[in-house]
């Protein structure tokens, strides 16, 4: 694997508060990605891609939550194949290790993607931040990303929960974890 950029992502998908009205299952709504330059720290190729349900509509609670609506997805979504052949195009993941924060995202990946019969468009060398960023920063337990943020005294920029906005923040996260790796690494 190419080591000098990781490629991070985070997924929004439909949800809904309770239980999921029937017929309805949990879909990929929102590709956020970007790229982090592990020798720089910059990110760069921050977008999101907005995906159209298959199986499911986007509830009031979801829309609440992330700010993504039915209608800029029916208006501006694509199929999450087409989706995934943007991000094959745009990123070529598989050549690329890549991070999430927390496994939910590779979870979702895997899944949307054996019950559509579609290929899996990652490289299999992931990074789980949230596990990292507990220990290297040595917190007694997990924290949400927000929560990781502000220990770090970092700004969260743009919308929590929109998938464009956390994928840059995940990656300022891991920027710190890979930084504070190597000096500890330089220290032993």
């Amino acid at each position: 694997m190419k080591q000098n950029k990781i490629i991070v992502i985070d997924l929004e998908a439909t949800c809904w508060r309770g239980n999921i009205p029937q017929g309805q299952t949990s879909e990929i709504i929102e590709i956020g990605i970007c790229v982090l330059d592990t020798a720089t720290g910059e990110i760069s190729q921050n977008q999101g891609i907005l995906v159209q349900p298959e199986r499911s509509k986007v509830s009031p609670f979801c829309t609440e939550l992330t700010t993504i609506t039915q209608e800029m997805l029916d208006e501006k979504g694509m199929l999450l194949r087409d989706a995934l052949i943007k991000l094959r195009e745009e990123y070529n993941p598989k050549e690329y290790t890549w991070a999430s924060y927390g496994f939910y995202d590779l979870k979702m990946i895997k899944s949307q993607c054996r019950i559509k019969g579609l290929e899996y468009p990652m490289s299999h060398d992931h990074i789980n931040v949230k596990e990292l960023f507990t220990e290297v920063r040595g917190v007694s337990k997990r924290v949400g990303m927000k929560k990781a943020l502000s220990i770090l005294n970092f700004n969260l920029d743009g919308t929590h929960h929109r998938g464009v906005d956390d994928a840059k923040n995940i990656a300022k996260i891991l920027d710190w974890c890979l930084s504070e790796s190597d000096k500890i690494l330089i220290s032993k």
